[in-house]
């Protein structure tokens, strides 16, 4: 294994026996953080993943998945829209971001990054909702010219110098990334539904200010903002966040922006980035976490478990990792995400993250959605991910099938669905202002 450098306060040790974990499991009652511990080791009493015990995991996580939702295998038609690679916080985990003053008017070198004027954002939209896409995710860098709206300038021009709040005017910048605001509602002119604005862009859209993050999730609203994705979550235990993301809001301020994003009338969504320097204990904690803010609120929509795509990561290039989650640990993350997460209905199968036969082989171990078509994914291409930027309709038929399971279009917030039952393609999405059933690429 490589150094991590994290000094766990959270063993992998356990007063709980995996039997008994397995059975409360099988019998629907709800999980404490022992049992889920003991179901994703296989057992703390040995080393190892056990294979019996594997299965018997992945059996019951299927069985549950049947019970609450069915043979349904759900995804929708979507594109990435990410605004800007530029960023003030350099996490470990992650090459998206390029760092901001590259981006600046004068830079003499080159740089990979890009940002993007509202009114670009506006047209690759546009042009989307035009081929039949009906949802835009946006998850973009902490640009230092990024302001929530007109007033949020005005207060952050006050303190320009002041290091806190990390603002530089948009002068400084080759491109001028506008306001969240601005981009938000030039995402939304077209009819989008538009899910965006992580709970860490949220407090980059309020640094400077006294603002709740519930006035600026109501701000955001108010610009065309549909749905929120609970991003930026990595894993929710402070140890872990101090080595892999240092520079981000901590635990305690991702609730709180998810609070306020749910008060302000917002669904979200809610991941987990795992297999990384954390330990099973940690994901855990982390379940605990999402199903705790479940219960006070009933506004996740899905949770997303994220496989760490490494290879082109600092933490992997620093050596403090020597690779991703292991195939059976991705299986245990799903299954035992569909068991303690009783409270969530959905739970996704990425196949960016995973690849489609991983995938696919995941939706038999609890999980019941696809994710949709992503016209085009930035961030998990740039750290190193090689599983593509498409999937059409016709591809999602065929490959929903081919596991003896029906293939049904969605909406980002389950509301509508439409099974796909023609014998014959090509099929398209019918769920948008211009979908028609039309398929997205020729």
């Amino acid at each position: 294994m490589a150094e991590s450098g994290l000094d766990s306060r959270h063993p992998v040790v356990s007063d709980q026996s995996f039997e008994n974990a397995l059975e409360k499991a099988r019998a629907g009652d709800r999980l404490e953080i022992d049992d889920a511990l003991e179901l994703l080791t296989t057992g703390t009493d040995r080393p190892g993943i056990d294979p019996v015990r594997f299965e018997r995991v992945l059996g019951v996580a299927d069985a549950r998945r049947t019970e609450e939702v069915g043979d349904d295998v759900t995804f929708v038609a979507n594109i990435n829209n990410n605004v800007t690679t530029a960023c003030t916080v350099g996490c470990l985990f992650c090459n998206f971001k390029d760092p901001a003053h590259e981006f600046e008017a004068g830079f003499a070198g080159e740089t990979e990054g890009f940002t993007k004027t509202p009114a670009e954002s506006a047209n690759i939209v546009r042009e989307a909702v035009d081929r039949g896409v009906y949802e835009v995710t946006s998850v973009s860098g902490l640009h230092p010219a990024f302001a929530l709206d007109a007033e949020h300038r005005e207060i952050l021009e006050a303190r320009i110098d002041d290091p806190g709040v990390t603002y530089r005017p948009p002068s400084t910048y080759a491109t001028d990334p506008g306001t969240y605001t601005e981009q938000i509602a030039a995402m939304a002119e077209s009819g989008a539904h538009v899910h965006s604005m992580t709970p860490e862009e949220a407090a980059h859209a309020r640094r400077g200010t006294d603002w709740s993050y519930e006035e600026v999730y109501r701000r955001l609203r108010d610009a065309g903002l549909s749905t929120v994705p609970g991003t930026a979550a990595e894993i929710l235990v402070d140890e872990v966040r101090a080595v892999i993301c240092p520079g981000k809001i901590d635990t305690g301020e991702w609730v709180q922006a998810m609070e306020g994003a749910m008060r302000a009338g917002l669904h979200t969504t809610a991941t987990i980035m795992y297999g990384h320097v954390e330990n099973e204990r940690h994901r855990a904690m982390h379940l605990g976490v999402i199903r705790d803010l479940q219960d006070r609120f009933g506004m996740i929509t899905e949770f997303v478990p994220l496989s760490f795509v490494h290879q082109q990561t600092p933490l992997f290039e620093r050596g403090m990792v020597d690779g991703g989650a292991s195939p059976a640990e991705d299986a245990l993350m799903i299954a035992v995400s569909r068991l303690f997460l009783d409270n969530i209905p959905n739970i996704q199968s990425s196949w960016v993250k995973y690849g489609d036969e991983r995938a696919l082989q995941l939706l038999s171990c609890g999980a019941n959605d696809l994710m949709g078509t992503v016209l085009s994914e930035e961030i998990t291409k740039r750290a190193g991910g090689g599983h593509g930027e498409f999937r059409s309709f016709d591809r999602y038929v065929e490959m929903i099938r081919a596991i003896g399971r029906r293939p049904v279009e969605r909406s980002t917030d389950y509301r509508l669905r439409r099974p796909i039952t023609a014998t014959e393609g090509p099929y398209g999405p019918t769920l948008g202002p211009k979908a028609d059933g039309t398929p997205l690429l020729s």
